[in-house]
């Protein structure tokens, strides 16, 4: 190192290994030769995040204006304009049940309204988190004779359990009535099914249902009153481009548009950023919730049961617990048992894994004993962001 200044050396280093070996720098340690390639990583990184000799990181035309890029110049931005009625985006339960009740709503008063949902997913339910259990007072108010016209929901409650769990055992506790984990009289289903089951009796009402059609934007009105929403581009290449095979999304222009497009939807975001609905609401919360479905021994299968617990693995700190459903199946199919852990983000623990502390949920002497010698069933695991304490964080209602 003597045959080298230090400012010759901290330029050698900034450069990386190569520049050093250029300027005949040989005589540098295996430790010095380590911080060059370290600095020379460093540097590489930085003129991937700053530099246009190198791919953008994101190429979405909200960074980097079309109208900007000449690649875009030829292309025709025109979007296919569709009217309607009300406009529903999301084909979860929520948006299922508005689709319906709108166009019972335009029956009863005797005119007529176009009603139309959108569905990201390619097919209704496919985006759902199968394996719920459903309280169906509000099925009952929807659609009375839900039970005659073969709603999915095959396996009422018959016995709840609920109970905190210790590092090697079980304390059961109280399930009383009024609570959320009391249960009894409502139904376990499998929630993709019953939305399926939901957009057949949307559209003999009348509704128009679009699955894989997925809305990436907001559409105003001159005067600021929200008009619409538009469909994602397709045909874009990883750089930004435009393939040849480009197609504009379509726009869909509505007197009323709901948004039901579940926990944190990015459109739900942007019109509450647009017209400050969240001004008097407490912060949303929010929770993670993986869930998987299990073929179990029949010994073990007891339909209608339905169990949740708190404590082990979360510690006193974290919020978060598991449930454990047993479904009804018919006769000659595998026993399946939909089991599932909720873990609040609020955690403070940065080496929290909320999916670890799910596996090791399944080895509790408690819980194991329902897993051993099966098998997760083909339809596999889930998982999928949840609101937590929903009614504490809306708005206030205007008198």
């Amino acid at each position: 190192m003597s045959s080298v200044d230090k400012g010759q050396v901290v330029a050698v280093m900034a450069e990386g290994k190569e520049h050093a070996l250029a300027v005949g720098c040989t005589s540098l340690s295996t430790d010095d030769i380590a911080k060059v390639n370290k600095v020379g990583r460093l540097t590489k990184a930085a003129k991937r995040l700053y530099s246009d000799a190198y791919p953008k990181i994101t190429t979405h035309y909200t960074i980097h204006p079309r109208d900007k890029d000449p690649r875009w110049k030829e292309i025709s931005m025109e979007r296919v304009q569709e009217e309607t009625d009300i406009l529903i985006v999301g084909g979860g339960p929520a948006g299922m049940a508005a689709a319906i009740r709108a166009r019972q709503i335009a029956e009863e008063k005797g005119v007529e309204v176009r009603v139309t949902l959108l569905e990201k997913a390619a097919e209704i339910g496919g985006h759902i988190l199968s394996g719920a259990c459903v309280d169906p007072i509000a099925l009952n108010e929807l659609i009375p004779d839900w039970q005659e016209k073969g709603a999915p929901m095959n396996t009422p409650v018959t016995s709840d359990k609920f109970g905190l769990l210790t590092s090697g055992g079980r304390i059961p506790l109280p399930a009383f009535r009024g609570l959320p984990n009391y249960n009894h009289g409502n139904y376990v289903v499998r929630l993709g099914h019953l939305v399926r089951w939901l957009s057949e009796q949307a559209e003999a009402a009348g509704a128009e249902i679009w699955p894989g059609c997925a809305a990436a934007d907001l559409i105003y009105r001159e005067d600021g009153s929200l008009k619409g929403v538009a469909t994602g581009d397709v045909g874009i290449a990883k750089d930004g481009s435009p393939k040849d095979m480009f197609e504009r999304g379509m726009e869909f222009h509505s007197k009323i548009t709901l948004f039901t497009e579940g926990c944190h939807g990015h459109l739900t975001k942007m019109v509450s950023k647009k017209y400050n609905l969240r001004e008097n609401s407490e912060p949303q919360s929010y929770g993670i919730g993986l869930k998987e479905l299990w073929e179990v021994k029949p010994e073990n299968h007891k339909p209608g049961l339905v169990e949740h617990t708190i404590g082990w693995p979360l510690d006193k700190n974290t919020y978060g617990g598991s449930f454990m459903y047993h479904l009804k199946v018919e006769e000659g199919e595998a026993p399946l048992v939909a089991v599932g852990f909720v873990v609040g983000l609020d955690y403070s623990n940065p080496y929290l894994s909320p999916f670890r502390e799910f596996q090791k949920f399944k080895t509790h002497p408690y819980v194991r004993p329902l897993f051993e010698e099966r098998k997760m069933s083909n339809i596999t695991r889930q998982t999928r962001a949840a609101a937590k304490a929903a009614s504490a964080q809306a708005p206030p209602r205007p008198l």
